[in-house]
């Protein structure tokens, strides 16, 4: 979820500025020295059932990214864009016909979802657009790992990215994607639709049945996860979801801000010609 001309999610967003207030500026164990704040960071994997195989491949030699600090100090946390501003910009009748494409191509695995989690496609295939383009779009190309250690040893959000770190640490555990395959965004998000891996742990679903939550290559895991993600906080089909309603509401859990919200209803709507 991107603000205009940044890369920067905006669920992230919304999120980071609670925390913003909420958090105390100093956490345990943030600052200092980077090689003590991993050997640290690797005591709590150890702690949380992360394998020594697994804390020693991912946390290695790791070093700082200054790019991703400076990248996240330049964030302002704002939006300064109209709905129909910022709606002209990211659903476009190019993005409307590759929507309308990937319903039909999709059409069985879509119904499945849908009877399962009980979430309408057009959201679905809306937030797969936005988020990546159908998943031919950028997902990142930066060392997850890398990245959410060095936000972590930051001292601004410290708590948040070191939970970030180690759910990061569990998919490699669980074998859902091997370490060279956690490759993310500049705050750690993971695939198609842009996981935090938190969320990915919380979420995520193996809906092709390969024995693994693969939300970078598998388009059935991505939708369902995504469905998942919606019905588990409250999302309900056949019922509207444009603003002002219970399924709208029930989005908060994906993107905090009502302008992007309100543009996944909108291109849900497009897709299905209303």
């Amino acid at each position: 979820m991107t603000l205009p001309r940044l890369s920067f999610p905006l669920r992230l967003t919304v999120l980071l500025c609670a925390l913003l207030l909420s958090t105390p500026s100093h956490a345990a164990r943030c600052g200092g020295d980077f090689g003590s704040f991993v050997s640290s960071i690797s005591a709590d994997a150890q702690a949380a059932g992360i394998s020594q195989g697994v804390i020693g491949s991912a946390l290695s030699g790791v070093s700082e990214d200054m790019a991703v600090l400076n990248f996240d100090r330049r964030q302002r946390y704002t939006f300064n864009k109209s709905f129909e501003q910022y709606v002209s910009t990211r659903v476009g009748a190019g993005r409307i016909n590759g929507g309308r494409a990937m319903l039909q191509r999709h059409a069985a695995l879509l119904s499945s979802i849908e009877g399962k989690f009980g979430v309408p496609r057009q959201i679905l295939v809306a937030i797969w657009g936005l988020e990546t383009d159908f998943g031919k779009g950028d997902m990142g190309k930066l060392p997850v790992i890398r990245t959410l250690a060095t936000l972590a040893h930051d001292c601004r959000r410290t708590e948040l990215f070191q939970g970030e770190l180690l759910a990061a640490l569990k998919i490699v555990q669980r074998g859902d994607l091997p370490l060279r395959d956690m490759i993310g965004a500049f705050a750690g998000e993971i695939g198609q639709t842009q996981f935090l891996p938190s969320s990915y742990i919380k979420y995520g679903v193996d809906f092709d049945g390969d024995g693994r939550v693969d939300l970078r290559h598998s388009a059935a895991d991505v939708l369902a996860s995504t469905a998942n993600l919606l019905h588990t906080n409250g999302f309900k089909m056949g019922a509207p979801y444009g603003e002002g309603t219970a399924n709208f509401e029930a989005m908060r859990e994906w993107n905090h801000a009502t302008i992007y919200r309100k543009t996944i209803a909108y291109f849900a709507d497009q897709l299905v010609g209303r």
